[in-house]
Order: C-alpha cells, then structure tokens, then sequence
C-alpha cells in the first residue's frame, strides 16, 4: 500500500475491522518512513454491474458518481455524509441482491428519490429536479404539490 502524504510503499497495519454495514473491512494503516496515519477500506471485488443509460449506452456502476449527485442535492441541508454513503450504499447492495447485472438509470434514478424523500425533502426535490430535467417553474410546482400531498 502506497503512502498518500509521501508516496512510500510500506506501511504497516495498526488497526483492522469490519464496517459497521459488514460490507468491508476498514484498515487503519500506518507509513514506515513518515509515520503518518491513513484508513483503508477493502470490498470483495464483485461481478461489475453495468447502468443503462436513457440514451442507451452502457457504464460500469459508479458509487461515486451518484453521491456526487446527492451531495450536491444535500448542500447546506442536515444531511451527514454518512446518511448519503448509506443510502449509495443500500442501493448498491439492493440491485447486487437482485443477481441482475444491468439495470436502467431510471430505476436507480426512483430507488435514490424513494429514499431521500424520506431523509429530506429539499435534498429531494433538488435531486428530482436534475434526474427528472425540470424544464421550467411548472415542473418545480408538479413536483411540490405531489410532496405534499403525501
């Protein structure tokens, strides 16, 4: 494992344990030559599962990519980093449990406004607002008078 503040290729490992959602092991490692200390997660290396986007064109599954989205929806709201991770992560290991290894934007698209509906509904509407492509106003007021009825 290679340092991340120097660059040196051994270090040594101080503390090792599961995550809390069981899904990787966190690694608490240490640097032979700067003693500076860094975490690690390892995740069991999966069958890739492929997104189908609308215009029809495949990607690998990108965790990354959709807590990007949820941060920015999540911006200045009480929404802590690990509620986003959470939920990428239920998401993810719910499409895995499904043995399918393709699965359509629009469907992670409803599973995440499912989800953040419920954790905050301005986080909600921005995100809907970006996966739904609000056009105009109109849009936003649909999508408001359908929170609140619910």
């Amino acid at each position: 494992m290679k340092c991340p503040f120097c660059s040196y290729e051994e270090t040594k490992v101080v503390d090792s344990r599961a995550t809390e959602a069981g899904d990787a092991i966190r690694r608490r490692r240490e640097c032979l030559k700067c003693s500076q200390r860094f975490t690690t997660y390892e995740r069991l290396e999966e069958m890739p599962l492929t997104v189908i986007k609308k215009n029809g064109e495949r990607e690998i599954f990108n965790r990354n990519k959709l807590l990007d989205g949820l941060l920015r929806a999540a911006v200045k709201r009480e929404i802590s980093r690990q509620q986003l991770e959470d939920l990428v992560t239920d998401i993810e290991t719910e499409l895995r449990n499904q043995f399918k290894y393709e699965v359509a934007s629009k469907k992670i698209g409803e599973m995440i406004l499912k989800r953040l509906r419920k954790i905050d509904k301005v986080a909600y509407v921005r995100f809907a607002s970006v996966y739904r492509e609000f056009k105009d106003e109109t849009d936003f007021s649909s999508e408001l008078s359908k929170l609140q009825r619910t």
